[in-house]
């Protein structure tokens, strides 16, 4: 059973726009509701394709979960990590200033 196309008015969209704290021209509320009206009548179209022993689906195709296990390895030391810095102060990377001491 096809679903009848709902419509939107003009004073329906007024009335979102005032809600929405929105200032809309007589000719953006016309332009408004048509569109609306357009959005509304695709949807339908869509709703009538949709049929009950399809069931829905985020993706076209079946997925695996395509990542790696979530194992739990051992890190580096802090030591390890510092190794190869070239500048090394107070266990941390040490890195020249980019802004000046006036900022």
């Amino acid at each position: 059973m096809a679903a009848e196309p709902q419509s939107i008015s003009r004073a329906e969209v007024e009335h979102l726009a005032r809600l929405s704290r929105l200032a809309l021209t007589d000719d953006e509320l016309d332009q408004y509701a048509a569109q609306l009206d357009s959005i509304l009548a695709h949807v339908a179209q869509v709703s009538e394709v949709a049929a009950d022993d399809v069931p829905p689906t985020a993706h076209p195709a079946q997925l695996a979960n395509v990542l790696r296990a979530d194992a739990v390895v051992p890190g580096l030391t802090t030591d390890e990590a510092l190794s190869g810095a070239p500048a090394v102060e107070q266990d941390r990377f040490a890195v020249p200033q980019i802004l000046g001491e006036e900022q």
